[in-house]
């Protein structure tokens, strides 16, 4: 792999227009040929591994870690972890989209970044098991996250490189199926260590490399052709980062929507070990740890992502609308944190998982496809998606300093919840401002 020839300036992709039906897709060109099902498998698989690997220690083992380090200082030290680590993907996921885009390669240019990514966050969460201090977690951390984002990086673009528009919110409904799978997989390992942080990061470390393998085989990367590579340019590289509303304003709305919808997401489930424990009392009331309430809650959440991904993006691709169906879905999300801030119980928990998965799975898989159909050029597709991608991990970064004084200054859990439900609404609102998509 060699990325000496990475272009500055960008070419008129209209010149790789659409190909005839039945020619093998280029790297450019708007794909017509429906995918098979082994290529959809190793796209979730992809999805499945990295996920476990990154939501196995999201969920539960980030938490007992902190909480290891100083009980009293528990949420402030998973902020602190958290945040850092959404920091640094808020560079990765476009960085390496881009330079997926421009690497030369006979691999292709998206199967480099993932072997890359694979290989970064595993050894990376095998070293995050023995940390001895705060701040060397918080390091691992970040190069969990460089891992993982070079990775989801190149397998998002690999979607509208090889997937036509009337399949592309049912491939983006299985896709984010993995991604459900793999957040439910990592609760797995995180209750099966009970309580063994570092053996829980060994297990989802091993499922990077694992995920990636089918993948690795079968993806029929396409390499980018010698003509569409002109010289680098740093200046221009680095301007391209800049997509601007006023000439995209489709892309920018969509940047918006996704950016709300999720820090009302990551407000939901940051805290949901602690909820557990502090505000449902789960051990006292029920007799059950909140390690294993949390596995509980992500697997109804994860059977109803899963159903209603699959469903969500099969009923948008054959009705051919995406807008109404991301908008419903954002209102029940809303609903979800609703229900969590008026019912904090272990029945009203569970309710609000599954309606929480119910919206995010249709979300997920609609919003996709209808994000791929607002990119601005087909020779930027992995940095324009990570572009889009910030407005998933910047949430990650905002949400922890937005709920933290909710929590403990404003009002606690029921204040959080209701703030989660205000702020996923505006997503709701202003998808509608969208013109270019149905």
């Amino acid at each position: 792999m060699s990325l000496s020839d990475m272009p500055g300036a960008v070419p008129d992709p209209a010149a790789f227009g659409r190909q005839p039906a039945g020619t093998p897709t280029t790297a450019l060109a708007e794909p017509v040929q429906r995918v098979r099902p082994l290529w959809i498998t190793g796209l979730v698989l992809v999805n499945l591994g990295i996920n476990a690997a990154f939501f196995g220690p999201i969920q539960v083992l980030l938490g007992q870690q902190a909480a290891h380090f100083s009980d009293n200082d528990k949420e402030a030290i998973l902020a602190l972890v958290t945040g850092a680590g959404a920091a640094v993907s808020l560079v990765a996921n476009p960085l390496f989209g881009a330079l997926s885009d421009r690497t030369k390669s006979r691999l292709g240019r998206r199967v480099p970044w993932v072997l890359f990514g694979a290989i970064l966050g595993a050894a990376a969460l095998i070293a995050l098991a023995g940390a001895p201090t705060v701040a060397i977690m918080t390091v691992l951390w970040c190069l969990v996250q460089a891992g993982c984002n070079s990775a989801y990086a190149a397998i998002t673009a690999a979607i509208p490189d090889r997937v036509p528009v009337p399949q592309r919110a049912t491939v983006g409904g299985l896709a984010a199926m993995g991604q459900t799978v793999g957040i439910l997989a990592g609760a797995v390992i995180a209750a099966a260590v009970s309580g063994n942080f570092a053996a829980g990061y060994w297990i989802c470390a091993a499922a990077l490399p694992a995920g990636v393998v089918l993948y690795f085989l079968r993806s029929d990367d396409v390499p980018l052709p010698v003509a569409m590579r002109p010289p680098f340019s740093l200046s221009a590289f680095a301007r391209g980062f800049w997509i601007s509303p006023a000439a995209y304003p489709d892309f920018a709305w969509a940047w918006l929507t996704r950016l709300l919808v999720n820090i009302g997401n990551h407000m939901v489930t940051l805290y949901l070990l602690f909820f557990l424990t502090d505000a449902v009392h789960l051990k006292e009331t029920q007799g059950i740890e909140p390690e294993f309430g949390v596995l509980v809650l992500t697997g109804l959440y994860a059977v109803m992502v899963i159903v209603t991904s699959i469903t969500g993006g099969l009923l948008s691709d054959r009705v051919g609308r995406r807008k109404p169906l991301v908008i419903a879905s954002s209102v029940i999300i809303a609903v979800a944190s609703l229900i969590l801030a008026f019912a904090p119980t272990w029945p009203g928990a569970i309710t609000g998982a599954i309606v929480l998965g119910i919206g995010f799975g249709a979300y997920l898989a609609v919003d996709f496809a209808l994000i791929t159909q607002v990119l601005p050029t087909a020779l930027d597709r992995g940095k324009d998606l990570g572009v889009i991608n910030i407005a998933s991990s910047l949430p990650q970064v905002l949400a922890p300093l937005i709920a933290f004084p909710f929590v403990k200054l404003w009002g606690g859990y029921v204040a959080l919840y209701v703030a989660a439900a205000v702020i996923g609404m505006l997503g709701a609102v202003f998808v509608v401002k969208i013109k270019g998509v149905d």
